[in-house]
């Protein structure tokens, strides 16, 4: 069976990437294994608390809290980016494993597929 990692690199809000991205792994982990590791501006996507009132958007953020029900077999992110942004795990909606940059690599090379949003 080949796996899928989903990179989500982008912020929430400002374009449908983050939306799209979440779609499409939710989507995908019906006919494979699937990650997800969030890098860069990615990992805002996870903040609670987050608001789109004032966007007129949909709040799709809840949504992450059935990625393991949908069957998503990790769900990691940049300790790097985390200590740049001045977040810590616990501020997240979900259960997130943070990985340094070996182990985000690692994460990279056990799967057969890597798509970016």
């Amino acid at each position: 069976m080949s796996s899928m990692l989903f990179v989500f690199s982008r912020p929430p809000h400002g374009s449908i990437n983050a939306q799209e991205g979440l779609d499409a792994l939710l989507m995908g982990s019906a006919f494979t294994a699937c990650s997800v590791l969030f890098v860069g501006d990615g990992v805002l996507q996870l903040v609670t608390g987050q608001s789109t009132d004032a966007l007129g958007t949909k709040n799709f953020s809840l949504s992450f809290g059935a990625l393991k029900d949908y069957g998503v077999t990790r769900i990691a992110c940049s300790m790097p980016d985390l200590l740049a942004r001045g977040l810590h795990k616990s501020d997240f909606l979900i259960e997130v494993e943070p990985l340094d940059a070996a182990g985000m690599q690692a994460l990279i090379r056990h799967h057969d597929k890597v798509l970016n949003f």
